[in-house]
C-alpha cells in the first residue's frame, strides 16, 4: 500500500447553494496550479462531512478550502486553529461537516499535525449555481493566501519550519 501525500488540500461546499461552493472554486484554482505534484493531494470533498475521515489518515498537514462565517461578504479569511474557533468555519448547506470532520479526526487520532482553513465570507447561500460577484472578486486573493499557506504546510510536512500566521 502506498503512503498518502503528506499534504491534503480538501475543498468543501455545495455547488447548488451559490457562495457555499467557494471552497470548491478555490480548490479548482489550486488544482490548475498543482495537479500531479507528489507531496499534495487535492480532493473535492463536497458535502461528505465525516465520510471524508479516511482521507485524513496518514496526512501531516491539511488545507481546508471552504466558505467561512464572518462579518463582510467577500472577506478572505485564514483560520489557523479551526477546532478552537469552529463557528468561523462551516456555513451553508454543509454547516457541521468541516467541524464534524475535524472533531471526528481528533477522536480517531487521524487529525493531521497542522490544519489551516482558507475561505471567504459568503454573500448569498440561496439555491443557485455560481458564485456571487463579491466571491468571484475574492477568489484571486484567496488563491494567493492559499498558495502562501501551502508553502507553510509543505515545509511543516517535511519537518521544516513551523507554520506561522
Amino acid at each position: 500500500m502506498t503512503e498518502p501525500a503528506p499534504v491534503l488540500v480538501l475543498g468543501l461546499g455545495n455547488l447548488l447553494l451559490g457562495d457555499d461552493g467557494f471552497g470548491l472554486a478555490l480548490l479548482e484554482e489550486l488544482r490548475a496550479r498543482h495537479a500531479g505534484e507528489d507531496e499534495l493531494e487535492l480532493l473535492d470533498g463536497g458535502t461528505l462531512g465525516t465520510a471524508l475521515l479516511g482521507a485524513l489518515e496518514g496526512r501531516r498537514a491539511l488545507l481546508v478550502c471552504d466558505a467561512v462565517a464572518g462579518e463582510r461578504p467577500g472577506e478572505v479569511l485564514r483560520v489557523d486553529d479551526p477546532l478552537a474557533r469552529p463557528a468561523r468555519q462551516g456555513v451553508g448547506g454543509h454547516g457541521a461537516n468541516a467541524s464534524g470532520l475535524l472533531a471526528a479526526a481528533v477522536l480517531t487520532g487521524s487529525l493531521p499535525g497542522r490544519v489551516v482553513v482558507v475561505g471567504a465570507v459568503p454573500h448569498t447561500l440561496a439555491t443557485g449555481i455560481g458564485l456571487s460577484a463579491p466571491l468571484r472578486a475574492a477568489l484571486p486573493a484567496a488563491v494567493t493566501l492559499a498558495e502562501r499557506v501551502l508553502g507553510e504546510l509543505r515545509a511543516f510536512a517535511r519537518g521544516g519550519a513551523a507554520c506561522t500566521s
